[in-house]
């Protein structure tokens, strides 16, 4: 799916008009898609008695989405009122839209705050329908009271098309913001519902076609694209009759070290889950030990460890000559930080001529030098959660999270390395094409979740996949095993271990949907 801008999108609606659609037509089926939507998501509400819903419209398109949809639900027996938070529609669309609602007993907020307030405080569910894709900057004083009216009513809340108060294009939050339980887009997704910290208050997102034609979404221009089953199938090896061991490839994985044996069997055992042909895993001999009994699928290198339980540099001379039987090298996941694994690092990059994936310790270790990475010969990969990525740009946490995009493509282009920026919404790019995961949720937030990500796409590269389309299929395939697990166990429960455990459910069904 694409994912358009605010003027993109309104180009693009253009477009459809010009093209015999109508704007009438498209509020209409904004508006109903809305409503039917909301009867869906929030049908243990909608079913109880006397339930009461309140459309709060702007006087915008916006808000004649927001009337269409109390239209609709009215029509189909449930109690919806309007309220017009900044006085009567103006366009054409939405004063059309309010001729049509007929029965609809409408409020004005200005006109008559009290009995406003009282509605809102008294509603099960509440329609945003405030501000569209064209809002910008913050909320006036009027509106953010209003805002903070919806957001401490207790009832059920559904945006249409973004939480009010968050601008489309930036994910940036100046004031307030309507804080939704579920955002119907239209189309396609906005950037205001994949960047932070607007992503929040979208809660979940569920996207509705509204009639425009496919070929015109994929002739208009777009912000970003997401992650899909086609991601998936690029980097996937096609298994042959006359396929053995050699044909998926070998991944090099220096991980591990004295209190981090988890990562490497977390990372070691997603490779295998991903189709890799082998493993070797270049580990300390106390890693060996504590991994080989519990999964023996793996090629053990056990190496002499250091004083501190990670891997020595006298072993530097066998890690490079692994170097040379290898597809693709997975490096850092709980590797530790010291002069040895440093050398380690600095000597796989500038030697190594498989690519190279770089997650956890190892860019620890890249982000007290990052020019380290112009002197590879092969194509890198990175890993970083938003932590790790501030140390790289030597930037904090929050600079990154407000800038998410501008960040990773910079370094991307900079050091000329893929990027998969982890967190809600993954970014994966390489400076010029961005994607933009969907799959996965917060269940996933919890130790060892990275060590099996940068293991999947480990896996994914040593059997042919660009860095690129395995970065993409990784997060993509990660995040689907992820939600099967929140669906089995809760945002509680799940553990690292058990993405793993659900890859295979995934594949299978993710393939069978092509």
């Amino acid at each position: 799916m694409r994912i358009l801008s605010c003027n993109q999108m309104r180009a693009l609606e253009q477009t459809a008009v010009g093209s015999g659609m109508s704007y009438c037509g498209l509020m209409e089926t904004a508006g109903q898609g809305a409503a039917a939507q909301l009867m869906k998501a929030f049908q243990n509400t909608i079913n109880k008695a006397e339930c009461r819903v309140v459309s709060v419209c702007g006087h915008g398109n916006n808000g004649g989405d927001g009337i269409v949809a109390a239209q609709y639900l009215s029509e189909h027996g449930i109690s919806c009122e309007i309220i017009f938070a900044d006085g009567l529609p103006k366009t054409a669309e939405s004063k059309k839209a309010l001729e049509q609602a007929v029965g609809v007993k409408t409020y004005d907020f200005k006109q008559d705050r009290s009995l406003c307030t009282q509605k809102i405080k008294a509603a099960d569910i509440i329609i945003d329908a405030v501000y569209g894709i064209g809002f910008h900057g913050g909320l006036n004083e009027e509106m953010l009271s209003l805002v903070e009216m919806i957001n401490s009513s207790g009832a059920r809340v559904l945006s249409v098309d973004l939480p009010s108060g968050a601008p489309c294009d930036n994910g940036q939050v100046e004031n307030g913001c309507v804080e939704a339980e579920l955002t119907v887009s239209f189309t396609t997704l906005k950037p205001v519902h994949v960047l932070f910290p607007s992503m929040d208050y979208c809660g979940k997102t569920v996207v509705l076609e509204v009639g425009i034609p496919q070929k015109l979404i994929n002739s208009s221009p777009f912000w970003a694209e997401t992650t899909d089953g086609g991601c998936m199938r690029a980097a996937l090896t096609p298994r042959r009759p006359s396929s053995n061991k050699g044909s998926f490839g070998t991944l090099l994985a220096i991980c591990g070290s004295y209190g981090m044996a988890g990562a490497a069997q977390l990372a070691v055992r997603a490779a295998y889950t991903c189709g890799v042909g082998l493993v070797k895993a270049a580990v300390t001999s106390a890693v060996y030990e504590i991994n080989s009994p519990v999964f023996p699928e793996a090629v053990y290198l056990p190496l002499k460890e250091n004083e501190d339980g990670r891997i020595s540099r006298e072993n530097l001379p066998t890690v490079l000559n692994q170097l040379c039987g290898c597809k693709a090298v997975l490096l850092g996941c709980g590797l530790g930080v010291d002069d040895d694994t440093r050398e380690i690092v600095h000597s796989v990059i500038t030697h190594s001529e498989a690519p190279i994936i770089l997650d956890a310790d190892a860019l620890n270790i890249v982000s007290e030098n990052p020019d380290i990475l112009l002197t590879k010969k092969a194509p890198a990969i990175i890993t970083p959660h938003p932590g790790e990525m501030a140390r790289l740009c030597k930037l904090s946490v929050a600079e990154v999270q407000k800038n998410r995009r501008i960040c990773a493509e910079d370094f991307a282009r900079k050091y000329g390395v893929i990027v998969v920026l982890k967190g809600a919404y993954t970014l994966i790019t390489d400076g010029k094409d961005l994607r933009v995961n969907t799959t996965g949720n917060p269940a996933m937030a919890r130790g060892g979740s990275g060590d099996v990500l940068a293991g999947m796409i480990g896996g994914l590269i040593a059997q042919g996949a660009t860095p690129f389309n395995a970065g993409c299929a990784g997060v993509y395939i990660h995040g689907g095993a992820g939600d099967i697990c929140r669906d089995k166990f809760g945002e509680y429960s799940s553990l690292a271990s058990d993405i793993i455990e659900a890859v295979p459910e995934f594949l299978k069904s993710a393939s069978s949907n092509y």
